[in-house]
């Protein structure tokens, strides 16, 4: 095992099975259908319950929202249809509204929801959740960042990914997770392939001779300059530079 995998101590499930409640289940269902995502479905890695919640809409229409009380601009989503589609389902728990108050996904976000058997997600829209609803069937809230989205689907989108790829059975190479950017708390190394001159620039000596451990070294020795020079604030988090790191880093003349 690699110095970087040694680094990874999350046991990691064999499958995961994620839940989404939306009014746009086809977003969720389609983009899932590709690539690496609809891999993992048809391998059994993945199982993907999406709930559209218009199914418990009411009248003709399927109305999910109304008028918020106290007026405001916007509309808000009914407590009654959002809990009802939910305690009715058959989707994992814990469930978590995607919203700005939760905590910041990030990649150890990731890793602990990829140890457990699944998960769901509540994606708002309009003006949000009648707040009722968010208590009665919400174990908890996730943000993907301080920004505004107009509903949740994007964000949902984005942690199933993030999360769908830490099962192992997923990617193809089963260290390619481990040496990924923020797995160890540090940006990732840069990559290289053929042709080996493009427009004069010539790929690093050190990965042409073949020394693994040389590669090995290099790697993270381009990582952590790459983290400090990029996002410090990272660095500050892991607490600074170690000794040994400092070493590595003169090693290929980063220092």
């Amino acid at each position: 095992m690699n110095e970087l995998a040694a680094e990874n101590s999350v046991t990691l499930a064999a499958a995961i099975r994620v839940g989404v409640f939306t009014i746009f289940p086809q977003m969720i269902i389609e983009f899932c259908a590709h690539s690496l995502l609809g891999r993992a479905q048809q391998r059994g890695a993945l199982t993907l319950d999406v709930v559209d919640l218009r199914e418990h809409g009411l009248g003709a229409h399927r109305s999910v929202d109304d008028a918020p009380f106290g007026g405001g601009a916007g509309m808000v989503m009914r407590p009654d249809v959002v809990a009802a589609a939910v305690e009715t389902s058959n989707a994992p728990r814990p469930v978590f509204l995607l919203g700005p108050g939760g905590r910041q996904f990030d990649q150890a976000c990731a890793e602990e929801l990829a140890a457990g058997p699944g998960f769901s997600m509540l994606c708002g829209r309009y003006e949000g959740i009648d707040q009722r609803a968010v208590d009665a069937v919400c174990e908890d809230e996730i943000s993907l960042g301080d920004m505004v989205l107009s509903g949740g689907e994007v964000a949902a989108l984005a942690i199933i990914e993030a999360v769908t790829r830490l099962v192992p059975s997923v990617m193809g190479n089963a260290e390619s997770a481990l040496d990924e950017s923020f797995t160890t708390g540090l940006l990732e190394y840069p990559h290289y392939t053929r042709p080996a001159d493009f427009r004069g620039e010539l790929v690093p000596d050190v990965l042409l001779g073949g020394d693994h451990g040389r590669v090995e070294r290099w790697r993270r020795a381009q990582a952590i300059s790459r983290t400090m020079q990029r996002r410090p604030d990272l660095i500050a988090v892991r607490g600074g530079v170690t000794d040994a790191e400092r070493r590595l880093l003169a090693e290929f003349g980063l220092d």
